[in-house]
């Protein structure tokens, strides 16, 4: 054996077939259970979620780190291959929302409010994502993946969305416009054809940035090692295709668009139901479809079977690459900004009718201008965040 092959062997992850084991086994039972108990779609949403789970995990498809890299150093991969995430599920969103149905399912878009909960909302979950670490994506998969300070931040996250479903009613009443369709408002090619123009120029707009601020320091990005398809980590294209086709897959098989954090508050609300609190009384959970989320197995949930999905997702492929690595000794500071940063998150996202997914991927990508207001607020927010993260002892 040469010394580069020995090399190549011993630095190369190895399989850690805890880890791998249990996910497998939680996710086949998992898919079984669904498919008999609820039904085949169920079963079918909650594989889509493990495939975004392995995404997520091997091409390291942080929004954060993406947004911040941009803010701190003006380095805007991440936030092109954003953008191309986004040109992709859009062009196949587009036409299928203005046809409303895919293989006889009906389907309508993410389409919210435009007004002040969203800038505010927004803006608190940007400065949530640089002092929990991550936005709603990240910080399932980081904590599936084995990560002790992001399951502190998704405990707060979900403490966060019980607060903030709780003073929908307040917010709610603050000035807003009705929801926004470029789509209804513009037909489909027009609206489509705006909506690739805005990602172009987002993408144009970072590359200047990037090249005025360092046009001899930008990173060549690293080849792709034997065995890196089954351990990562994956190219940045690779991330931003597979995410495409999760949302695309979610809106075919529940009829609308990927989401997360809504699962969040109902996950804290059912606990504090158990505990003897009556939220079943507070507004939030008087809606039709609320209610009846409210009173039904949490399992029969799209949103959180996608959620459990991503977790146990991300946990195989920590164990595939060799780093799941759940013993870590967290500073105090970094937790405090752990469980602060997850309240913002939560409280954040539920004002803003969405999170990184349900608002900006999902509601961008269902042409609705309340995305669009989610990403300004939400990028401007990460800027403050950035600033913040020194104070809590976090690197920018």
């Amino acid at each position: 054996m040469s010394t580069a092959t020995l090399n190549r062997t011993l630095l190369r992850p190895t399989l850690d077939v805890g880890p791998v084991s249990v996910a497998l086994v939680l996710i086949v039972s998992g898919a079984a259970y669904l498919a008999e108990a609820i039904a085949p779609r169920q079963a079918a949403l909650f594989l889509v979620g493990t495939g975004a789970g392995i995404v997520l995990y091997h091409a390291a498809f942080g929004f954060t780190s993406s947004w911040r890299a941009m803010i701190a150093e003006r380095r805007g991969e991440g936030l092109r291959a954003q953008m191309l995430m986004l040109a992709v599920t859009c062009a196949i969103f587009l036409p299928i929302l203005a046809h409303g149905q895919i293989f006889g399912v009906s389907v309508r878009g993410s389409v919210a409010p435009v007004g002040l909960s969203v800038l505010v909302g927004a803006f608190l979950f940007g400065i949530g994502m640089q002092l929990g670490g991550g936005c709603a994506s990240g910080t399932l998969y980081t904590a599936g993946g084995g990560s002790v300070r992001m399951l502190a931040t998704l405990f707060a996250f979900v403490a966060g969305s019980v607060m903030g479903a709780l003073h929908m009613p307040f917010w709610q009443r603050t000035p807003s416009f009705a929801p926004i369709s470029l789509l209804s408002r513009m037909g489909l090619v027009a609206s489509l054809t705006v909506s690739l123009f805005l990602f172009g120029a987002v993408a144009v707009v970072s590359l200047v940035m990037e090249r005025r601020h360092a046009p001899s320091d930008i990173r060549p990005i690293p080849p792709r090692t034997e065995g890196a398809w089954l351990r990562g980590p994956w190219p940045l294209v690779a991330g931003a295709l597979g995410l495409a086709a999760v949302n695309v897959a979610t809106l075919a098989l529940s009829g609308r668009p990927w989401g997360i954090t809504s699962a969040f508050a109902l996950w804290g609300s059912k606990v504090l139901a158990v505990l003897g609190v009556n939220v079943a009384s507070w507004p939030y959970w008087q809606s039709t479809p609320n209610a009846a989320a409210l009173r039904a197995n949490v399992l029969t949930d799209v949103t959180s079977v996608m959620d459990i999905g991503i977790m146990l997702g991300a946990l195989a492929a920590a164990g595939m690459a060799g780093r799941f690595a759940p013993l870590q000794r967290v500073p105090p500071k970094s937790m405090v900004a752990a469980v602060l940063g997850g309240l913002l998150l939560g409280y954040g996202a539920r004002i803003a009718y969405g999170c990184n997914i349900g608002a900006y991927f999902s509601g961008i990508a269902s042409s609705s201008v309340h995305g669009w207001l989610w990403f300004a607020a939400a990028f401007i927010g990460n800027g403050v965040g950035t600033r913040m993260r020194p104070v809590f002892g976090l690197r920018i």
